[in-house]
């Protein structure tokens, strides 16, 4: 691998069919992402996609979780298998891990510390749905355990665009180095 690139693996999160139909711009988020997985690719830099997804009835959401219990119901009558499929734009390839989370953070009830570890991966790379979901929880969990983090903002995208520029412009960069694909991969 080249270097500096060694340690470092790309997170594709939340990119599942269901969850990029909810934005309005979706079209440039997966364009982008596809841009940063193919970069990644070439420079034979890791992809670990990170999917949320349940059993059929969802056990696993407690009735305490609010974000989540909301959603319960709905989740009630989905093919998990199906809605945990990641958008055929940006899908994973053979060889390439899928970690199912439980949780908004991309730790919570998944295996990726584990597939982290031992890869001796120490520097994550972060795009996804959403900005203020899986992003940030995933930002500040792993900045708790002492991961270098970089966010590509363009790989992005909240339900809320001032959210977003909020969390690029002024929160992420305290922990993360927040940069567009294109200077990630220049």
């Amino acid at each position: 691998m080249g270097q500096g690139t060694q340690n470092t693996a790309l997170l594709v999160m939340d990119m599942q069919v269901g969850i990029v139909g909810t934005l309005p711009n979706a079209a440039a988020v997966i364009s982008s992402v596809g841009k940063a997985i193919a970069h990644a690719r070439e420079k034979k830099i890791p992809i670990i996609y990170v999917v949320v997804g349940f059993r059929q009835g969802a056990p696993e959401i407690s009735a305490n979780n609010k974000g989540f219990t909301a959603s319960k119901e709905r989740f009630a009558g989905v093919d998990m298998n199906a809605f945990m499929t990641v958008h055929a734009d940006v899908a994973p390839q053979e060889g390439e891990i899928t970690v199912t989370k439980r949780r908004v953070s991309a730790f919570a009830g998944s295996d990726l510390e584990v597939v982290l570890r031992s890869s001796g991966i120490q520097h994550m790379v972060l795009c996804g749905i959403s900005t203020s979901g899986v992003v940030l929880s995933t930002t500040r969990e792993a900045a708790d355990k002492d991961y270098k983090i970089t966010i590509l903002a363009d790989c992005c995208a909240d339900g809320d665009e001032e959210v977003h520029r909020v969390l690029t412009t002024k929160v992420f960069p305290r922990q993360a180095d927040v940069k567009t694909v294109d200077e990630w991969s220049a």
